[in-house]
């Protein structure tokens, strides 16, 4: 039975666990305490795992692994110190103070000594924390007097709460009395003080977590919405009410029945989690790690769906409890922030409205029943919120009965004209808009009012491509928009910020924001699926069919531009052409611009780099100037050679070169080379092969630190030869390099002209001297050695990607306008994936001319533009070749490092 299945078990004793009578009387008759008690502590944790896997909670266990160690150290205590150990005191920290110890938790302990101690207890100590660590327990340990703790207390916050949890398990009770009330309120820490310190202490843990529990591997707890924050709850109040538990709070009216078996659950959930990554693992792990969430998910009972994996069914799960906890942390502690901080605080309300007023800088309810009497106010509070930036928040007591009034938001609470007029002026206000959807998505009412919503919350894709939940991301994705409209933001994406603040109504990028993945997890094209419910969700809130339409088609499209610019090759006109007849007119492409790098942004910090900026611009700006000269007269190829070149020529003149010097270069170009790249890059290139001469022994390699394309530039012209790419890009391997696009080119004297746009490994273009240098020099050697085939990369697959399992795809297709074969690949991506591509066209004798490098998460999707050596379209069997000697080289390359390099 699964532990997700198992009704609980009667609690068990630590006599069950550890015969104790037996354990004393082998320990009176002589026998050696340490592996006397390493055999019996081994055995309790191995009954402890057991009950666990047949379905005992971590709720009975972790408490009973706290009560055998208490007896483990008891008698060590006993033992070691002799005489000694009535004079001190030996007591339990943490965690463990808590009386709560998971399999591979530290023991943590505090032995606190009389004032005249001196060093008559320190060969004493020494042997009892040598046995500790001998028996098998991670001990964290501290040695103080009273005064020790009162120093250590006044400057460390975190010392302060470790006393407050200490716990003694033998020893001198009055000293360890004497510490409890010199460490106590009353003398250091009152708990105002205390509790600013904590609140400050639970902000940076958060900032350190980016203010999200939805990160992809989770730690249960220190994430928002982790074991720490109900750790927080319960150490304000013991420290204000002197409560030993979380229940006491009901009586002081601070929790309610409900909410505090909502924590429990909670906690009980997160537990169970933590004591089977422990047993998992053979050691502390708080971390859900890609490692173990499939085992876990199977663990837990859960089981693959038509449309949802067990994993992803488990971690939603995961998701909304902690969402749960989170939110009810956030409430707990601004119950507490007005009774500590503003309990002297005596200030009349100000009226809003008959249903709102402000006390205290917070918004609060004018009568308890405002919500069952008008529940359109259950939105109604948000919109006065943007509308007066005086107020810091929600009262608590207002939150409480926002979360308890949620299920009066029915079909009927939608239909009401009062709060879809609501909800509309909520996405039409100049201020608030992201605080106040993530404010609705907290409370849990925006998942009440869009149920669509309600069921992407705390939904995660198992891959590495999406970083957060549907609903973070889609949230994440609103915030981006609404970020290019604040001033003191422009500096980050100016021509962003410029395009949005020309479109006529923001609010329908915002709505299709909201809705844009809105159907993941339902089967089918959640594009299609997501557009039907944003047109008839527009509809019911009183916007004009053109503008429904126009929210839809940004919901069907929202990935179009992204595919266009990373796996087509924009250098095409009749590429740009195709996809301005798709955009129809500026305003669609200016809608679908800015959500598409809304969108790229909030899908993962690490998928946003120069590169994707550059090149959707880049393709913005081609489509922008397709759509002026008009839909029915399209640029022409030459046209645009003619432009490109006249504009080259005149950069050129500037620097000092004779266009018949130019000319002379340019003879033995192809157009595709004009078409490819932009007038500034192709002047940089003929300056640099002019300088060079004009059959330069070495090839020339230049570097552009900072390209218009968004990255480095790395530009190669050489002497043509077979294996030229996979020489190069086997190089840029070697040195860490992530390749983002490759342009290959070839002259009619038989030169080629190649240029690889490269970024670091953090996603940055290379910035320092001699880097550069380095690349200039090592890309040099490789094409300078005799003719050879490089070796397929062997760089180590990152622990990450090794739990992912992307089948191999390679299609092929033809590439007519321009005379070559497209080859698609979809692969699981790895390091030096494109070295091993070059190795397999160098050996199947394929020549490159174009690359589209896209990574997609755990996933690459890389198309490749090809010919034969004769640059031709590749025949049936050089397809079969490539397909072939590729499968075999991602599928299994030891075996084919066997073989000989002919094919």
């Amino acid at each position: 039975m699964s532990v997700a299945t198992r009704p609980p078990e009667s609690l068990y004793d630590d006599r069950q666990l550890i015969d104790l009578e037996a354990l004393d009387g082998a320990l009176a008759a002589g026998e050696r305490a340490g592996p006397l008690l390493r055999a019996a502590l081994q055995e309790a944790d191995e009954t402890l795992a057991a009950r666990f896997l047949e379905g005992t909670p971590a709720a009975v266990l972790v408490p009973l692994r706290a009560q055998v160690v208490d007896a483990v150290v008891r008698r060590l205590w006993q033992r070691c110190l002799g005489p000694l150990a009535a004079e001190a005191t030996i007591a339990a920290v943490g965690g463990y103070g808590r009386g709560e110890l998971h399999p591979g938790s530290d023991t943590d302990l505090m032995v606190l000594l009389p004032p005249d101690a001196g060093s008559r207890f320190d060969a004493a100590l020494t042997d009892f924390v040598t046995v500790l660590w001998d028996v098998g327990l991670e001990v964290g340990h501290s040695v103080r007097t009273v005064d020790d703790c009162v120093r250590q207390a006044e400057r460390d916050i975190t010392v302060a709460t470790n006393l407050m949890e200490a716990r003694r398990i033998d020893g001198d009770a009055e000293l360890f009395e004497t510490m409890q009330a010199a460490t106590g309120p009353a003398r250091l820490w009152p708990s105002r003080a205390f509790f600013e310190a904590k609140w400050r202490e639970q902000q940076a843990r958060h900032e350190k977590y980016h203010d999200t529990a939805y990160n992809l591997e989770p730690n249960i707890k220190e994430s928002p919405g982790g074991l720490r924050d109900i750790h927080m709850v319960g150490w304000v109040a013991k420290r204000h009410f002197n409560a030993d538990s979380l229940q006491e709070l009901i009586r002081h009216g601070f929790l309610t029945d409900a909410e505090h078996r909502l924590l429990m659950r909670g906690q009980h959930f997160l537990w169970d989690i933590r004591f089977a990554l422990h047993v998992l693992a053979g050691r502390r792990e708080d971390r859900l790690l890609f490692d173990h969430q499939t085992q876990l998910a199977e663990q837990f009972g859960y089981k693959d769906a038509d449309h949802t994996l067990a994993v992803e069914q488990f971690m939603q799960r995961y998701y909304r409890t902690v969402m749960q906890l989170n939110r009810l942390n956030e409430m707990l502690l601004q119950l507490y922030q007005e009774a500590i901080l503003y309990a002297d605080v005596d200030e009349a309300p100000r009226l809003l409205n008959k249903r709102f007023q402000v006390k205290r800088g917070f918004i609060e309810v004018t009568h308890p029943n405002v919500f069952r009497r008008y529940p359109f106010a259950l939105l109604e509070v948000f919109l006065l919120i943007q509308q007066h930036p005086e107020i810091k928040g929600v009262r608590a007591a207002t939150v409480r009965l926002i979360r308890e009034n949620r299920h009066r938001i029915d079909e009927r609470f939608r239909r009401d004209l009062r709060a879809k007029s609501l909800f509309m002026e909520i996405l039409r206000q100049p201020r608030g808009i992201t605080h106040e959807l993530r404010r609705m998505h907290t409370y849990g009412v925006l998942g009440r009012y869009i149920p669509a919503f309600g069921d992407i919350t705390g939904r995660m894709q198992y891959d590495l491509f999406h970083a957060y939940t549907v609903d973070s991301h889609t949230l994440m994705v609103v915030r981006n928009l609404r970020r290019l409209t604040v001033p003191e933001h422009t500096h980050e994406f100016p021509h962003c910020s410029e395009i949005i603040r020309r479109i006529p109504k923001p609010e329908l990028l915002y709505l299709a924001g909201l809705f844009h993945d809105i159907a993941k997890g339902r089967g089918g094209d959640h594009s299609e699926l997501g557009a039907e419910d944003a047109y008839q969700f527009c509809l019911q809130h009183g916007l004009s069919r053109y503008d429904c339409r126009l929210v839809a088609w940004l919901v069907r499209h929202h990935l179009l531009m992204s595919m266009t610019a990373q796996r087509k090759d924009i250098s095409d006109p009749q590429v740009v052409n195709e996809f301005a007849r798709q955009m129809g007119d500026s305003q669609h492409l200016d809608y679908l611009y800015l959500l598409t790098v809304a969108d790229i942004r909030g899908t993962n910090p690490k998928l946003w780099n120069s590169w994707r900026e550059a090149l959707l611009l880049e393709l913005y700006r081609l489509t922008k100037r397709a759509i002026r000269r008009g839909l029915g007269n399209p640029i022409d190829e030459d046209e645009l050679v003619r432009e490109t070149q006249a504009r080259a020529r005149q950069l050129l003149k500037q620097h000092g070169l004779h266009h018949m010097t130019v000319r002379a270069i340019w003879r033995h170009f192809a157009r595709d080379y004009f078409l490819r790249y932009a007038a500034e890059e192709i002047a940089w290139h003929t300056e640099a092969i002019h300088a060079a001469g004009a059959a330069p022994a070495r090839p020339l390699v230049l570097i552009e630190p900072v390209s218009q394309r968004g990255g480095t530039e790395v530009f190669v012209y050489a002497r043509d030869r077979d294996n030229i790419f996979a020489l190069s890009v086997s190089a840029l391997d070697q040195l860490g390099l992530d390749i983002q696009d490759a342009r290959i080119i070839t002259t009619e004297n038989g030169y080629t002209l190649d240029s690889y746009l490269v970024l670091e490994e953090d996603g940055r273009p290379i910035e320092r001297d001699w880097r550069r240098q380095e690349i200039e020099q090592h890309i040099a050697d490789a094409l300078s050695g005799p003719e050879r085939l490089p070796e397929p990369s062997r760089r180590a697959l990152p622990r990450r990607l090794r739990h992912f399992n992307t089948e191999t795809q390679i299609e092929f297709g033809d590439d007519e306008n321009n005379g070559r074969s497209a080859m698609e690949l979809i692969t699981g991506d790895q390091p030096g994936l494109l070295a091993q591509v070059g190795y397999v066209f160098a050996r199947c004798g394929v020549r490159l001319q174009n690359a589209k490098i896209a990574t997609i998460g755990e996933r690459a999707e890389d198309v490749f533009f090809i010919t034969d050596r004769d640059n031709q379209p590749l025949s049936g069997d050089l397809r079969q070749c490539v397909r072939r000697t590729l499968m075999e080289l991602l599928d299994d390359e030891p075996d084919i490092m066997k073989r000989a390099d002919g094919v």
